[in-house]
């Protein structure tokens, strides 16, 4: 990930609350980072699996071999036992008595352990002679009911038992040591049979356990680090060259038609550098040609349209020369005359509109702003329209709610934008009447001029901006335009930073809608005048 990437989000670490946000940000545009916690991620889940699989299989084979040897250590003492108590001397009562003191001393002679218990196997007669239970480091309560029944069935098996071992810390709290208890059977002369029960420490073979798993996890921690700065390595030299090239590809999309990729040695990324600089070079060759083209073409039409100024001037003077005198013409020479007089009149026009375009393909337009108020300026085409509207039988009804205040604009084209709009309005209206609403809101201005008339088509929507396209080339006009007024509009529009959009629909009219910023440099925001129109949605609902 890039520094100018993680730089606009750095304060966000600072504030623990946004560090969700600012890993997801992370996350989202960095393949490095995502690369390198996905491959920690399942690494360490492996390493993880692996590590408690080995601790269990250790703690298992610890468990194992220790029992065996409590196993083993406990047969021997029970043969040491047995054997010391078939050489006591049993006529003697106080000799019978002493044989649990006999017992215990055979079991450290022979065994590791010290901790010893001995109790009379239950069912057997009373006998005063027999020695009393004892029990030496065992609490009796550890003894299980299911060992000591399963000790008292078998003779010949030796039966281990887990258990938690207390130890004796000093303190009022208790600690216990994990730990085993291993009961058998013995024979003690004249007193019957007893249970004998060793108990063994496994505290060892815990901290075995212990400092396995805790070098497991260290080497485990380890190795995950090690594997996240291996994969940052590679994945580094990976992701510069393909951050290179997006670099190199904004500043291409930008304009630098110049820029390229070093292509240095013989790798796949190279050969990528190698195909995306050729791509760059087609694209400059054709650019250049495209610009070359649309220059000869604007320079063309510029030329053409100032050349024509001249013998149109002429003709023009001519044509109203005879127009003033149509009346002193027969009718058919009158007539030529009028059409002449439209005629160069609409010619004058479509030169200035031609004018227009090439200044604006040429990119050679300026704005002249000055606060004007959008409701004043529509008033002032109202009023421009008025006789044309009546003769249409056309009523054009001003509803302005907002819009009053003064916002920077060039008034002569914004005037120009509801010219054309109301014009039109007026050629497809049907003579029905006609809504022009102007409103406003804290971030914009808006302008739209609602027809009932025909309306349009989908696919008429899609080429409505289009210069010289007509919806109804066949229908007779009332107004001399010249199949570029929409286009000049939208252009206007745009240069304002402002929107000009329209809706329609076959037999419910058409809306268009110009939305200008309040400040130049400013967002619109949502237009304070709602397409579809309110009409159409309260028709709807």
């Amino acid at each position: 990930m890039t520094t100018a990437a993680l730089r606009p989000r750095a304060a966000q670490w600072r504030n623990p609350a946004n560090w969700p946000a600012a890993i997801v940000h992370v996350w989202a545009v960095s393949l490095q980072f995502r690369t390198v916690l996905i491959t920690v991620c399942l690494s360490g889940v492996a390493i993880l699996i692996t590590g408690l699989v080995v601790s269990y299989t250790v703690g298992n084979d610890l468990y194992s071999s220790r029992l065996s040897e409590a196993l083993r250590d406990a047969s021997r003492a029970q043969q040491h036992v047995q054997s010391s108590l078939d050489a006591a001397d049993a006529s003697d009562p106080s000799s019978v008595l002493a044989l649990g003191t006999t017992v215990s001393t055979a079991v450290q002679d022979s065994s590791s352990s010290r901790l010893i218990a001995m109790k009379r196997a239950p069912g057997q007669p009373e006998n005063p002679q027999a020695p009393t239970d004892f029990t030496v480091g065992i609490s009796p309560t550890l003894i299980s009911s299911a060992l000591s029944a399963a000790v008292a069935k078998n003779s010949d098996t030796l039966y281990s038992q887990s258990v938690a071992l207390p130890v004796d810390t000093g303190g009022a709290s208790s600690a216990t040591h994990p730990g085993v208890l291993v009961g058998a059977q013995i024979h003690l002369p004249a007193a019957g049979t007893y249970e004998l029960f060793l108990g063994y420490d496994l505290s060892d073979s815990e901290q075995t356990l212990s400092f396995v798993q805790r070098t497991l996890l260290l080497a485990g921690l380890a190795l995950i680090a090690l594997i996240g700065a291996l994969t940052y390595v590679v994945v580094r030299f990976v992701v510069a060259p393909i951050q290179l090239a997006a670099a190199t590809s904004r500043r291409l999309a930008a304009g630098d038609l110049a820029v390229r990729i070093p292509e240095e040695g013989q790798d796949v990324f190279t050969s990528l550098a190698r195909s995306f600089n050729g791509m760059a070079d087609s694209l400059q060759r054709q650019i250049t040609q495209l610009a070359t083209l649309s220059q000869l073409q604007q320079r063309f039409v510029s030329d053409v349209s100032h050349e024509l100024r001249t013998p149109l001037t002429t003709i023009r003077l001519a044509s109203e020369h005879l127009y003033d005198r149509r009346e002193a013409f027969d009718d058919v020479t009158s007539r030529t005359a009028e059409l002449l007089h439209a005629q160069v009149e609409r010619f004058d026009l479509l030169l200035s509109d031609l004018l227009e375009i090439s200044r604006y393909d040429a990119g050679s337009v300026s704005l002249e702003l000055e606060p004007s108020s959008l409701v004043t300026l529509a008033e002032d085409v109202i009023d421009e329209f008025g006789p044309l509207a009546r003769a249409n039988g056309t009523a054009l009804r001003l509803v302005a709610p907002g819009g009053y205040s003064s916002v920077p604009m060039d008034p002569r084209r914004v005037r120009r934008i509801v010219r054309n709009l109301i014009g039109n309005a007026i050629e497809h209206g049907e003579g029905r009447p006609i809504d022009i609403i102007v409103d406003s809101n804290t971030t914009a201005v808006a302008v739209a001029v609602r027809d009932h008339g025909m309306g349009m088509s989908e696919s008429d929507l899609g080429r409505v901006f289009d210069r010289f396209w007509r919806a109804d080339p066949s229908r007779k006009r009332t107004i001399g335009g010249t199949g570029l007024g929409l286009a000049i509009s939208q252009e206007d529009a745009l240069i304002h930073a402002g929107v000009l959009d329209v809706w329609s629909r076959p037999g419910a009219g058409s809306c268009f809608r110009l939305t200008l910023p309040r400040r130049r440099s400013g967002p619109i925001g949502e237009s304070p005048i709602p397409l579809p129109p309110a009409d159409t949605q309260e028709v709807a609902s």
